[in-house]
């Protein structure tokens, strides 16, 4: 469905993406993850087309920059930052809908159910809304299209509590029949839905996680980790999970979050070479998986 061939990327003399080569496929719903400035937009501005890059990105075998508006009316689109749009919502909504052969009344309903009352905004320009209504409407507008491909940049950001749960409802009854790439600081937020997980740091992935559906994120992970030597930045890593020092800062102990499991084990794997012994293991397991982590030591995981 969606594939990026040793995709590289520079702003003058920054390379922001380097050499990713990635294939999603149908129905694969991918938490995109990582810090800012770790490539997550720019990775997804280039299978929009927005962007020239080195390498090849395709969308069902067409090039999003060759065959743009053929591309994009297979793909319903979040961004990160609504557009300054001056065009009045009822025509946004019209125009939106007109493009993929929508009915406008299935984008109402949509923003309906997310919260949001279109009626007295209707004559409002889009860039006179607040950032909630306008996050709530590019929602409705993605989901309300036939879309084969669901492609979402930090969606739940502008969100209050409420439209967030409902908005993780509509994608969960959409995850049978779209492929969905969904960039976001909330793994928590995205794990159940979500069923395969790619961590970016520096332009690079560091962690491709294919999740099994049946596996459970839920519940708590005991972990210990013992390393060779004593590192600061290592050190801080562990203090921010409010890992215990059990030993002079070479060995750490703690309890991981089912949802943030494949976030920790994607920032642990960036200290590989200094990792003696690694252990994570779910509260409660009955009996733990084969060892398969990329870390050196002992790595059990259900």
């Amino acid at each position: 469905m969606i594939r990026f061939s040793n995709v590289t990327k520079r702003f003058r003399k920054a390379r922001v993406l380097d050499d990713i080569s990635l294939d999603i496929g149908l129905s694969e719903r991918v938490a995109l993850i990582g810090s800012n400035g770790a490539g997550k937009t720019t990775l997804i501005r280039c299978l929009l087309g927005e962007y020239t890059f080195d390498g090849q990105v395709s969308i069902e075998g067409r090039d999003p920059r060759q065959e743009r508006t053929a591309v994009l009316g297979t793909i319903g689109f979040v961004p990160q930052l609504p557009p300054p749009l001056k065009m009045p919502v009822a025509q946004l909504i019209d125009f939106s809908a007109a493009l993929c052969g929508t009915n406008p009344a299935r984008i109402h309903e949509l923003a309906q159910r997310l919260g949001l009352d279109l009626a007295p905004i209707l004559t409002r320009p889009f860039v006179k809304l607040s950032g909630g209504m306008k996050q709530k409407l590019l929602i409705a507008i993605a989901l309300g299209r036939d879309a084969k491909v669901l492609v979402m940049d930090e969606p739940a950001a502008n969100l209050d509590p409420e439209a967030r749960k409902i908005f993780f409802e509509l994608l969960a009854e959409r995850q049978e029949d779209v492929t969905m790439l969904i960039s976001s600081h909330r793994l928590n937020e995205v794990s159940a839905l979500v069923n395969r997980v790619i961590e970016m740091d520096m332009g690079k992935v560091v962690l491709d996680d294919r999740v099994a559906d049946d596996v459970s994120l839920s519940g708590q992970f005991a972990c210990r980790i013992s390393i060779k030597r004593c590192e600061p930045a290592f050190t801080k890593a562990m203090q921010a999970w409010n890992f215990r020092d059990l030993g002079n800062g070479m060995e750490w102990e703690g309890d991981v979050p089912g949802p943030d499991r494949l976030r920790f084990m994607g920032m642990t794997s960036r200290y590989v070479a200094l990792i003696s012994d690694y252990s994570l293991r779910e509260v409660g397991a009955a009996a733990p998986c084969a060892p398969g982590n990329p870390l050196r030591g002992q790595a059990t995981a259900n």
